[in-house]
């Protein structure tokens, strides 16, 4: 609800403190870079500590602090826009330093139901938050102002915090769901034979994991933010500032379906339904920066299932490549790669928005193809398809 409610409009909310769209797109294309590669340094910091619990409430207790504070930027003048984006950078950083480990402990706990299942659920309890949170957004604004939007979101913060300092009570070493240890692919040395750095880029990990972790982040790069899909929304008159966090909020439950559907297929057949996202992102700006808001809105359907199956079942396949000690180090070195084509993605889209639509269609396009054309040679070569299905 916390960093959902607020993604829902940091488009308009950076406009109306004086940003263009090159600076939103460099604003939410480094956030989601900073929420990426910094996993790099989280990843193997989970593995090496075992802290898993600890990393993972301190990066959900950033983001429950940092997004009310963004009702202060339009009290601070002229900083305000610098306050706005910093507060955004620090909301994603906590990103950053939960996800790795979240993700490792969510990877033992599905296996008993089959990871494709287990991820995709987990996504679409997560967008339960991620719609209500854009609603709750959308009526504060309605009825008072895009600020105070920001303030209410403190109080599903503070429960999200208590909830989850409860669960760690409650489950201290998820690991115990695992059927059973042999489940998982044979590695290599552990994480304390390397060094730091070695670890930190990937040391040790197959040539498989790397072809895909670059053809997944060629759609991550290329799947425009959609900060620039509300800045379109609003310059371009197409909807007030109130409905925008509306048309988020259905984006949102477009991610749960769309992992629900997604996961279960991919436990059935394997990892070649995920050859969808592609297609998927090449039709977003085609679709979601046109004039016409039917058009629009069809561009954001496409948006929303194409982020619900990156953000879930993509993750699944990083748990059938990588041994169980090195996960966290996995996600945080896919990640990492994710986030350094994020940030090009999202400034590219900015620039090209303000310059040429048809050039930023067409580039979106030709990376998309690369990317379909990865994905299908790393299933093939890797053989996942039949240890996934």
């Amino acid at each position: 609800m916390v960093y959902e409610g607020a993604r829902s409009v940091y488009g308009p909310l950076l406009a109306a403190l004086g940003a263009s769209a090159i600076v939103v797109g460099l604003v939410t294309g480094a956030g989601e870079a900073v929420a990426l590669v910094l996993r790099l340094a989280f990843g193997p910091l989970a593995d090496r500590t075992g802290r898993y619990w600890s990393l993972t409430i301190l990066g959900y207790g950033l983001t429950a602090v940092c997004v009310p504070l963004l009702a202060l930027a339009p009290r601070l003048g002229t900083a305000g826009l610098g306050f706005a984006a910093t507060m955004i950078l620090l909301e994603r950083l906590g990103k950053a330093i939960r996800s790795p480990s979240k993700s490792a402990l969510l990877a033992h706990v599905a296996v008993a139901v089959g990871r494709g299942r287990g991820f995709g659920v987990h996504k679409a309890l997560d967008q339960v938050g991620a719609f209500a949170g854009p609603l709750v957004v959308a009526g504060v604004v309605a009825v008072s102002s895009l600020w105070w939007g920001m303030a209410v979101l403190a109080v599903p913060g503070a429960i999200a915090m208590v909830l989850l300092l409860t669960l760690r009570r409650r489950v201290p070493d998820p690991s115990t769901y695992d059927v059973a240890p042999t489940d998982d692919p044979v590695g290599d040395a552990g994480p304390e034979h390397r060094g730091w750095w070695a670890e930190a880029v990937g040391a040790g990990l197959s040539g498989d994991f790397f072809r895909y972790a670059v053809a997944a982040s060629l759609t991550t790069g290329a799947l425009v933010t959609f900060g620039i899909i509300g800045y379109h929304l609003t310059v371009k008159g197409l909807l007030p500032v109130a409905a925008v966090p509306i048309v988020y909020a259905a984006a949102m439950a477009v991610e749960a379906v769309a992992a629900l559907l997604v996961g279960s297929v991919y436990d059935r057949t394997g990892p070649r339904v995920l050859l969808v996202v592609p297609v998927l992102v090449a039709l977003v700006p085609a679709l979601a920066l046109d004039s016409a808001l039917v058009a629009v809105l069809a561009g954001v359907v496409a948006w929303g299932f194409a982020q619900g199956v990156q953000d879930s079942t993509i993750k699944a396949v990083v748990a059938e490549l990588v041994e169980a000690p090195r996960r966290a180090t996995a996600y945080g070195v896919f990640a990492g790669i994710q986030g350094l084509l994020a940030i090009v993605g999202g400034v590219g889209a900015g620039w090209l928005y303000e310059r040429s639509l048809p050039a930023l269609v067409a580039v979106v396009a030709l990376t998309q193809v690369v990317a379909l054309v990865l994905l299908a040679d790393t299933f093939r070569r890797s053989g996942l398809r039949r240890r996934a299905g």
